[in-house]
């Protein structure tokens, strides 16, 4: 027999939702270019979208599950760097060339599933240990482990002092070092990776990809907050101790939770590294402590536990932060610039995007949405 849920989850309604969500991104992955010939506005809308999936996935540990993590780029750098060397090597075996829509449906899927997977086991390794510490600690380590992934790869550099080790001494534990060394070093270093032959990572992933995964991913985040496993870790959020009376196992749901976070991490990172109209070069600077600050704000400025919230800090906090690009290049800066040496661009920027963070914390201190959701208030009430 059917359940009710699952009869709920397969009601006409939400099926013809579904079709017309897969039409309409269908539709923009052919039409968006003629309805939106500026490409730098394509590539603002999609990484909106690449950000509100970063804001979802962040939102579980630090808004659901009440903990503070601050290297969420750590794991969008695993899962840019691990979709961008399969795209390539993927590209390179269909033959090359401009990549295609067909060619989409088997290149993407393999690049957001490694993704993930890579960043979750990444997510085990570092949540496993380090979510039985608490509050401050915790952020210590999650931005710790972010610094040493960036920094590991932007000072990889190739040594063939150590290739001829290996060929020397045949050891086994040189060999691997060798070949961790030379996987890394190929990964560009600085100059960030380039796909292979440094001709460009092939950026297969269109409209269809980015806004179908932002649909999909966005109704997957609202299912495991009103599940019974997104009550019991709002349960630990609020009291630790009453939660673990009651059956619920702090340890298991915390790292549970930082797997999650981590491989919707790893997609989002997946999907900005392969995303068309993007620069086709992942770069390890692109995942230093502002990524990490910005995905913070994200999730805070939308309301820490909301879903819809989150989404609307993602887009907040992208397209404030490209208002402020365009306001430092305008002509009146600029000339201000001329009459006033000193005056520092990235600098300004930095405070005006500070001020406005200030004024919102200032007018909605619990965010746009709170805890609350843009819509389901019945639903919301019963979760």
């Amino acid at each position: 027999m059917t359940s009710p849920a699952a009869k709920r989850s397969l009601s006409p309604k939400r099926i013809a939702a579904a079709a017309s969500v897969f039409v309409v991104v269908l539709l923009l992955d052919f039409f968006l270019n003629d309805i939106l010939p500026d490409s730098s506005v394509r590539q603002l809308l999609m990484l909106a979208a690449c950000n509100v999936l970063v804001a979802l996935s962040l939102n579980v540990i630090n808004g659901m599950a009440g903990q503070f993590s601050i290297g969420h780029a750590g794991f969008l750098g695993i899962g840019a760097y691990t979709s961008a060397v399969i795209a390539s090597h993927m590209h390179h075996f269909f033959g090359g060339g401009e990549p295609s829509f067909a060619r989409s449906f088997a290149v993407v899927p393999a690049c957001l599933c490694a993704s993930a997977m890579v960043a979750g086991f990444f997510g085990f390794l570092v949540g496993l240990p380090s979510l039985r510490l608490r509050g401050d600690y915790l952020a210590i380590v999650t931005l710790g482990f972010a610094e040493i992934f960036r920094l590991v790869i932007a000072t990889a550099q190739a040594d063939s002092g150590q290739a001829n080790g290996v060929a020397n001494h045949a050891s086994r534990a040189s060999h691997i070092g060798a070949t961790i060394s030379s996987a890394i070093s190929s990964l560009g270093g600085q100059n960030g990776y380039q796909g292979m032959g440094n001709e460009g990572i092939p950026l297969y992933a269109g409209p269809f990809w980015v806004f179908g995964l932002v649909a999909l991913l966005g109704v997957v985040a609202w299912r495991i907050k009103f599940s019974g496993w997104g009550r019991a870790l709002r349960g630990l959020r609020e009291d630790e101790i009453a939660a673990a009376a009651v059956g619920v196992d702090p340890t298991r749901y915390k790292v549970t939770s930082f797997v999650i976070a981590a491989a919707g991490g790893g997609i989002a990172g997946g999907l900005s590294a392969i995303m068309r109209d993007g620069l086709g070069i992942v770069n390890p600077d692109n995942y230093n402590f502002q990524a990490s600050f910005d995905a913070i704000t994200m999730v805070i400025l939308g309301g820490s536990g909301s879903v819809t919230g989150s989404a609307m800090g993602g887009l907040f906090v992208t397209f404030t932060i490209k208002a402020i690009e365009l306001l430092q290049g305008s002509s009146v800066v600029q000339d201000l610039r001329v009459g006033a040496e000193w005056l520092d661009l990235n600098a300004l920027r930095m405070i005006v995007y500070a001020m406005v963070l200030i004024a919102l914390m200032i007018v909605r201190p619990e965010g746009l949405l709170g805890e609350r959701e843009l819509f389901g208030n019945k639903r919301s009430v019963r979760g």
